[in-house]
């Protein structure tokens, strides 16, 4: 069992429109909805892989209750340990433009979260990363209102006394805490790389980003794909071409394809072909948070992985 920890959950919403254009008024051609926050599309990818996974996080109100009951549609593999609270969950909205390709995000913010809920909370995920058979740990996302800063670091260093995995995905001052726990792996994107390192150049922020406390570093680059350093080596996956579609999700993607390859045993080289295979076929996927199964095959034998070692 995998386990993926999504303390600011949300109701994802996308509308599809013909051309968004800004002071308008749009008719919605298509409207999906399906739960979300960064550790649930973690989950979704990962049971769609065919690992059994369980999610926890914070859910409540209204909205958290749509939010479970479309999690509970997800099927068999994906086991609802989240946590309930007084506050509402919150929405997203994704508009996509069906004539460029991009999309524009909407986010609330999350529900503020009480000191007892949040101690209660750490004693259900202490319980989970104990539990005999959970093979690896992702942390993901950003923290709703009254979370510590310093959470990421306190579920890591647990994760790291049960002996687990952890992979750790946020970003800003939660980052710079959470790296110091030491995690096993990190997955910034470039942007929140640059912040946590102040260095621009991929190659170096990596590194850097390794002897502040991880044990390995996995950037997003974009278009780029992933540069990952490692105590194995460092090597960097790209896609075959650039995929136009919604972006939302495919980090998320890449993470989940991280951790399969983690608990099956895959070498680097094709732990990152596959996150970057998938990464990309999220972009290509009708509903974000989702990724595209056709292109997915189709991407995967042709991703390049090359070997930065000497770089």
């Amino acid at each position: 069992m995998i386990l993926t920890v999504t303390l600011n959950t949300a109701l994802d919403l996308t509308y599809r429109v013909p051309a968004l254009t800004p002071h308008a008024s749009h008719r919605v051609t298509e409207v999906r909805e399906r739960p979300g926050g960064k550790g649930l599309n973690v989950a979704r990818v990962l049971a769609a892989l065919g690992h059994d996974v369980t999610v926890t996080g914070f859910a409540g109100g209204d909205t958290g209750r749509v939010l479970r009951e479309r999690l509970a549609a997800d099927g068999p593999r994906v086991t609802d340990a989240l946590a309930e609270v007084a506050g509402a969950t919150r929405r997203t909205l994704a508009v996509a433009d069906a004539t460029t390709g991009d999309t524009t995000q909407f986010n609330e913010p999350g529900p503020a979260i009480t000191p007892a809920e949040w101690t209660a909370f750490l004693d259900t995920y202490d319980g989970l990363v104990r539990t005999p058979g959970t093979h690896a740990v992702a942390l993901c996302g950003s923290l709703p209102p009254g979370v510590p800063v310093g959470a990421y670091a306190l579920l890591v260093r647990a994760a790291r006394a049960a002996r687990v995995p952890v992979l750790l995905d946020t970003s800003g001052e939660p980052l710079r805490r959470g790296v110091a726990a030491r995690p096993d792996i990190v997955k910034p994107n470039a942007d929140e790389l640059a912040e946590l390192t102040g260095s621009h150049e991929p190659g170096q922020a990596t590194r850097d980003a390794r002897r502040r406390g991880a044990h390995t570093v996995v950037a997003s680059l974009g278009a780029d794909g992933l540069l990952a350093v490692t105590p194995e080596g460092a090597w960097q996956a790209r896609p075959p071409a650039v995929v136009r579609g919604n972006p939302t999700g495919a980090g998320d993607s890449a993470v989940a394809g991280l951790l399969s390859g983690l608990v099956e045993g895959l070498p680097w080289p094709e732990r990152l072909a596959r996150a970057v295979a998938l990464s990309a076929a999220t972009v290509a996927a009708p509903v974000a948070g989702e990724y595209d199964a056709r292109t997915y095959e189709d991407l995967l034998p042709r991703v390049t992985v090359t070997d930065r070692a000497a770089a």
